[in-house]
């Protein structure tokens, strides 16, 4: 083992350390340095994704995944922190086949087993809450629609709501309304749940910018300012002098 490797693997063993102490921003430190000195190191990759993943981070831990596949795609531990981040992002079909691909290539691996069973018993629920909460908001109206029909008869001297027909409109109206935002909420949910793989924003993009503008002013300055070989340099020079 060379001095490199020495390195590489010390700066792991620190990473997994700190993983075990809960510290996963030091760990995602550590593994980041290593990756530098050896970036086709699959297995660091896989340890910075579960870091990251730990910290929430799940666009970088995707990313990490992502590329522990692209550089051991016969290694089933890619797949599976795959399907660890999609799992956490409620992707739960995607983690699913994710923990199948991991499974075929570790088979009867307990681990997998039981991630697969996790992500299909929440595939499960979520689908359920789909069906089940928007007619629970229905529900809702309905019992706010009775609510609203006796307190129109017992608070007031001329009750509006005297035909029962108007009672019923009323009632499933409100019933209606439940229904639909309930239905609303859940598709904001879903919405709020695929943003969690996208990319961080960047909150400082004028200061990239003012990097930018530096760095093209100075090659301008490059531009005007050519270096000559030492043979045109003479040429000026003895010009210069007459």
């Amino acid at each position: 083992m060379n001095a490199r490797e020495a390195e590489v693997d010390n700066l792991k063993q620190q990473g997994n350390a700190c993983v075990k102490e809960q510290k996963y921003e030091k760990a995602m430190f550590h593994y980041t340095h290593a990756i530098k000195l050896d970036p086709q190191n699959y297995s660091l990759y896989s340890n910075r994704s579960f870091a990251f993943l730990m910290m929430r981070q799940y666009h970088y831990a995707m990313e990490d995944a992502l590329m522990t596949i692209q550089l051991k795609p016969d290694w089933s531990k890619g797949y599976f922190r795959k399907g660890e981040v999609e799992l956490r992002t409620f992707r739960f079909n995607d983690a699913l086949q994710s923990y199948n691909k991991a499974l075929s290539l570790q088979p009867s691996e307990s681990r997998i087993l039981e991630a697969m069973n996790k992500a299909s018993k929440s595939l499960i629920k979520d689908k359920r809450a789909d069906q089940q909460i928007p007619w629970l908001g229905a529900g809702v109206g309905i019992i706010l629609g009775v609510i609203v029909v006796i307190a129109d008869y017992v608070f007031t001297n001329k009750p509006t709501l005297t035909h029962p027909l108007l009672m019923a409109l009323l009632t499933m109206s409100i019933s209606m309304l439940g229904f639909g935002i309930a239905k609303g909420f859940r598709y904001f949910v879903k919405c709020q749940r695929r943003n969690l793989l996208e990319p961080p924003v960047d909150l400082f993009p004028e200061e990239k910018e003012d990097y930018e503008n530096i760095d093209t002013e100075r090659s301008n300055e490059k531009e005007k300012h050519p270096k000559y070989s030492k043979a045109q340099a003479r040429q000026r020079f003895r010009k210069g002098k007459s």
